[in-house]
């Protein structure tokens, strides 16, 4: 079987040659051998397009590249998706000045401020300028501030929504793809629509950001207050979200080269939640989103990586097909995840993804067995199910703990 029929197989829950092993990079170091050089460079770390328009690299990642990281999996024998982020648009009366204000008093960092001009008011991103020494291959903050990033949220001094006031100049910041946008994602389309054909692996459009978008928005705490201080006001801040989300959805999930849309979710579960909150604020978008990716015959993939055993039937009840992650190492629950429990109230109605922590990956290799043989036996039988380790491999995930990987799976797949 190839990729894409290897994991549709997964996402179908049909019988499979064996289970498919997918990653996620966010900046791995890859060893010499599976370098390639772009523009006289070689490209030692690996990352996915994912990642575009929401992160700083601090290396270029051109779509060859993305091809490139394909074929390099492939050549391992590892499956592999070519990922294409949905972008958004804004609204085109909108202006916006930069500007920096030395550190001064208590203040040690400068502070890089974006005050937007919008029909119905300003708004004021500010976010404190750290210069983090980065370990090589890691994201960077950017040079000034963007409205989505996830460096501006434990860096900000005032988000881009600080009171219910905010909401409404919002909703000319996040507007559903504009004629450039479309036109972008349609041109991109071209290009890897074709390749992934060639390489028969299946194409990922990533179109939703939910309450993640909510928080970049808001920050965390703030969040959370106003969703019970402000519920009106929360509303509406999750209706503009909802509406560009289901247009940029809409936009991928109607393209013929599109098999599956996915939406983020790291600051939907139940770290920040309850599920009251869940289900009045986050519920109602999900299904949009999910109904919108079924109109067209797609897969919707949801990325939830702790609280599943809470949030995973209704997740499921909302629609969703394709569950990123299982952890067998859930922080919430100070261990492990009980996977047995997990299987019998999801595998039958949703794919899942995971099995094998990417902590792992620099312990022992009796341990990583242990995790991978354990996961596999349990999901197996499932037909639903995606090795996977969770969330990411990074800049400082040890390439002799992948190689055990994938010895690992290729013995109980």
């Amino acid at each position: 079987m190839t990729s894409k029929e290897r994991i549709k197989a997964a996402w179908d829950g049909n019988p499979a040659d064996h289970i498919p092993l997918t990653t996620w990079c966010f900046g791995l170091r890859a060893p010499s051998k599976l370098r390639w050089t772009t523009d006289n460079t070689e490209q030692e770390y690996w990352y996915s397009h994912r990642m575009e328009h929401l992160h700083t690299l601090p290396f270029s990642w051109e779509l060859e590249d993305e091809f490139n990281r394909v074929r390099a999996w492939q050549s391992l024998g590892v499956d592999d998706m070519v990922d294409v982020s949905v972008p958004w648009g804004t609204s085109v009366e909108v202006t916006w000045k930069d500007s920096i204000t030395a550190p001064s008093g208590n203040e040690r960092y400068p502070i890089m401020t974006r005050e937007y001009t919008t029909p119905v008011g300003t708004l004021r991103h500010s976010v404190r300028q750290t210069r983090e020494d980065m370990q090589a291959g890691w994201v960077v903050q950017p040079d000034h501030v963007p409205l989505l990033e996830d460096f501006n949220i434990p860096r900000a001094v005032e988000h881009a929504v600080s009171s219910p006031a905010d909401v409404g100049p919002l909703k000319h910041l996040y507007c559903p793809p504009g004629k450039e946008e479309q036109e972008w994602f349609q041109q991109r389309m071209r290009e890897v629509q074709s390749f992934a054909e060639e390489a028969s692996v299946p194409v990922q459009a990533w179109t939703g950001f939910g309450m993640d978008a909510v928080v970049w928005f808001t920050g965390t705490e703030q969040a959370i207050m106003m969703s019970m201080d402000e519920p009106e006001a929360f509303h509406k801040l999750i209706d503009i979200v909802t509406e560009t989300d289901l247009a940029r959805t809409s936009l991928a999930a109607a393209h013929p080269g599109v098999d599956i849309v996915t939406e983020r979710g790291w600051y939907s579960s139940t770290d920040f939640w309850s599920p009251p909150l869940f289900d009045e604020f986050l519920f109602p978008h999900i299904k949009a989103i999910a109904d919108a990716a079924h109109e067209h015959g797609k897969k919707f993939g949801y990325v939830m990586t702790t609280g599943v055993e809470t949030l995973g039937p209704r997740l499921a009840d909302a629609g969703v097909d394709v569950l990123y992650f299982v952890d067998p190492i859930d922080p919430l629950l100070n261990g492990t995840l009980n996977l047995p429990q997990v299987r019998d109230i999801l595998a039958d109605r949703m794919t899942l993804v995971g099995g094998v922590s990417s902590l792992t990956l620099a312990k022992s290799k009796e341990e990583l067995d242990e995790q991978i043989r354990t996961s596999i036996e349990i999901f197996k039988p499932t037909n639903r199910f995606i090795l996977h380790p969770v969330d990411a491999l990074f800049p400082d995930t040890p390439w002799e703990g992948i190689e055990n990987l994938i010895e690992t799976w290729k013995q109980y797949r």
